[in-house]
């Protein structure tokens, strides 16, 4: 395997890829009116565009990360850097509701096939001793795009249009294409992995059923009106066929793939959990925060993604210091720290938010919640994969996105329901008043990702410091550059 002249370089070529990766988890929320006018379209088509994109990203990881593990992390990140770059041009070129979400479903596809490998990449590239820092950056560039989406969206949006959300990544994608090809090192892991056709038949075809009713469940009444979807039972169907591919693994003993061996490992376990309950919140957030200030507090796009900017920054600016931090003291405390500093900003905006208050009364709140981003993403990233052989690196890492992807589908769908049905019991209340309705429920919604919280701070409790463990010398290119 070559080894690269210097692991930083390596790693920030592959941070562009995973910052455009997550800034399109967010970036669409902000241009759903623009896009229902320009493609002459209705809501639920553009609700589709965006949940197509999390539903072929979440679906495939786990087989993508075993591909990694088989072919190389750069040959697969390379691809999916490249399919998802091509399929940016597409959604920015298409001119029907029905091309847009073909295209968004390719994008998710090049997402699914990069973002396991980042994680593999900096076990390998980094030794134990020297991580933190890494998973500092990583976690600096997660914070940053995932809440950076709404003031770029807003931005492009009012500047150019809502095609260029989806255009602006074309440069961006050939400038990360040229650095990985020149900076990241080709490794080959020496695995030859076997295929597990039955568990990647059960695990694509349950998840797709469980994401695919979570996504839609509000569309069609959740199967208390006749129709040609019952989402109950496809939620259902699905959740069997999960349960069908846990004992396939169990049973399995040529090469699952999920080695249930690694939920052994008590962090990797808990770090799991904890990822759930953060992808939950990062989705869950938006909604109701985004319709207090667009409708009620009447700001533009770009002034919306303005009054974020400084929970994205303040994220962005701590995240490379907490990642050192984990290497010092015990990343649990921080993961607990960062989780708890989420739940009480998005408590104090809950607190705060007034029908006749004014954008500033969010910026405490927000400021919290950037802190907290910024605290949590590099410690429970660093306390998760450390603990893990490096042979499962891949597949340790395909588990770890999939779980946090997967609770972003849970906080979508559980915060949509949730806000309609209180929006329409605000209306009902304030007797046809909109600000006071959409404030209400806006409040009472954040309650639920909040509680949510609360089983992350419990699955972190559990976590322990990871051992100090020395790096075998091929594997700690970082030395080199010390």
């Amino acid at each position: 395997m070559s080894k690269p002249g210097n692991p930083w370089a390596a790693l920030g070529a592959l941070c562009i890829g995973f910052f455009m990766i997550l800034l399109d988890t967010t970036i669409v929320s902000i241009a759903i009116p623009s896009m229902v006018k320009g493609l002459d379209t209705d809501l639920n088509a553009i609700v589709w565009v965006m949940s197509v994109y999390l539903l072929t990203y979440a679906v495939p990881m786990l087989f993508t990360s075993r591909l990694g593990d088989r072919f190389g992390p750069k040959r697969l990140y390379v691809a999916g850097l490249a399919v998802f770059t091509l399929a940016s041009l597409w959604c920015g070129l298409a001119g029907t509701a029905e091309m847009l979400i073909a295209a968004r479903a390719v994008q998710g596809l090049g997402a699914a096939l990069m973002t396991p490998q980042t994680l593999a990449f900096i076990t390998h590239l980094f030794p134990p001793s020297r991580r933190g820092p890494a998973m500092g950056l990583w976690g600096g560039v997660a914070g940053l795009a995932t809440i950076a989406g709404p003031l770029l969206g807003g931005v492009l949006v009012d500047s150019l249009g809502w095609e260029w959300i989806f255009i602006v990544n074309v440069p961006l994608g050939a400038i990360g294409l040229v650095m990985a090809m020149v900076l990241v090192p080709d490794w080959q892991p020496r695995n030859s992995h076997s295929f597990d056709i039955p568990g990647i038949v059960l695990s694509v075809a349950g998840l797709s059923l469980v994401v695919f009713g979570l996504q839609n469940g509000q569309h069609y009444d959740w199967g208390t009106v006749a129709g040609p979807v019952n989402v109950v039972e496809v939620i259902g169907a699905g959740v069997l066929l999960l349960v069908a591919f846990v004992v396939w693994q169990r049973y399995n003993r040529r090469e699952p793939l999920l080695p249930l061996r690694v939920f052994v490992n008590r962090n990797f376990s808990a770090g799991t959990v904890t990822a759930v309950t953060i992808g939950f919140l990062m989705t869950a957030m938006f909604l109701p925060l985004v319709i207090y200030i667009q409708e009620v507090l009447l700001l533009t796009p770009t002034q919306a993604g303005l009054v974020t900017a400084p929970m994205s920054l303040l994220s962005g600016i701590i995240a490379p210091f907490i990642g050192r931090l984990s290497d010092r003291v015990n990343p649990k405390y921080l993961v607990i720290f960062g989780i708890v500093a989420l739940a009480a900003g998005l408590g104090l905006i809950a607190l705060m938010a007034r029908a006749t208050s004014t954008w500033w009364v969010t910026l405490p709140g927000l400021l919290l919640c950037g802190l907290g981003t910024g605290s949590v993403f590099a410690p429970m990233s660093n306390v998760t994969m450390s603990s893990v052989e490096p042979r499962l690196a891949g597949t340790a890492s395909g588990i770890f996105n999939t779980a946090r992807q997967v609770g972003g589908v849970l906080g979508s769908a559980a915060v949509g329901v949730l806000l309609q049905a209180r929006i329409s019991a605000g209306m009902a209340t304030y007797r046809g008043d909109a600000p006071q309705a959409l404030t209400s429920a806006a409040r009472e919604t954040m309650v639920l990702p909040i509680a949510v919280l609360l089983i992350g701070v419990v699955a972190a409790a559990m976590m322990r410091r990871p051992p100090a463990r020395p790096a075998p010398a091929e594997a700690d290119p970082a030395a080199a550059t010390a």
